[in-house]
This record gives structure tokens, C-alpha cells and sequence, in this order.
């Protein structure tokens, strides 16, 4: 830790499977430039029932001070395919969940699926069960 580092506050976080499945959630709520309250409530509900606003808060502030790409370098080895793949499944149904990701979540979940070692192949199925999940236009008005 560098000598600025501590007027940032940012107390090294341990990237557990569950936090670093909520640091990605931030990072793909925020691709869109805005963060509703709605989605602060659903990751509240992803880290589960001990979750503390202050525990949320330190995965903001760690998603704030660290870039995707070296958040990827730092918690990819440390999960294994299932976690990967749950990690980037909730990530796109976060992203679909009005409808259509924008291209700022694309981008940011095709650099993610790169990192993971996930191929279109292995997500292929998933992704058109997401979609069709997201897909309320054949519920009618």
C-alpha cells in the first residue's frame, strides 16, 4: 500500500467468492454511468443475510479504487468454473433485467467472460434461458 493510499481508505478487501460476485455486480450496475436504488437492494439480498450497509459500502469504495482488469487478475484465480460461471450469469441477468444491456455492460461482461475462460459455447444455453427469462414482451400488455 502506497503512502496516498491511506487518504483513499482503502483497506485491502478479501475476495471471497460472495464479494467478488458483488464487486462484479457494482462494476456492471455502474457500466451504465448510474446505480438505482433498486439494484443497492438487490446486492444487499446477493451477499446474503449477514450483510451490512458498512460491508456493501467497502465493496463500493474497493470497486471505486480498483480498475476491472486488475480486479480480474486479483479474484479470477481464486474461483473456480462454478463460481465463474455464477459470477457472470448474475452479471448478464443484472444487465438484461430492463430488457436490453447497454453497451457499456456488454463490453464490460464479454471482458469478464474472457477472463473467466468462458467460452460462447459453455454459456450458449445459459444466456438464451437468460433471455427468455428477461423476455416479458410475450406476457402481453
Amino acid at each position: 500500500m502506497g503512502l496516498f493510499d491511506m487518504f483513499k481508505g482503502s483497506a485491502p478487501l478479501d475476495l471471497t467468492p460472495r464479494r467478488t460476485l458483488v464487486v462484479s455486480l457494482i462494476y456492471c450496475m455502474g457500466a451504465d454511468g448510474e446505480l438505482d436504488p433498486e439494484e443497492v437492494g438487490h446486492l444487499l439480498s446477493v451477499m446474503g443475510r449477514s450483510a451490512t450497509r458498512e460491508e456493501l459500502d467497502r465493496c463500493f469504495k474497493y470497486a471505486r479504487s480498483t480498475p476491472p482488469d486488475a480486479f480480474l487478475a486479483a479474484a479470477t484465480p481464486n474461483l473456480n468454473e462454478q463460481q465463474r460461471l455464477c459470477i457472470l450469469l448474475n452479471m448478464i441477468d443484472s444487465a438484461m433485467a430492463d430488457g436490453q444491456a447497454e453497451q457499456g455492460e456488454r463490453d464490460l461482461i464479454a471482458r469478464f467472460q474472457q477472463a473467466f475462460g468462458l467460452d460462447d459455447a459453455k454459456l450458449g444455453p445459459y444466456f438464451q434461458a437468460l433471455v427468455a427469462k428477461n423476455d416479458r414482451s410475450v406476457l402481453g400488455t
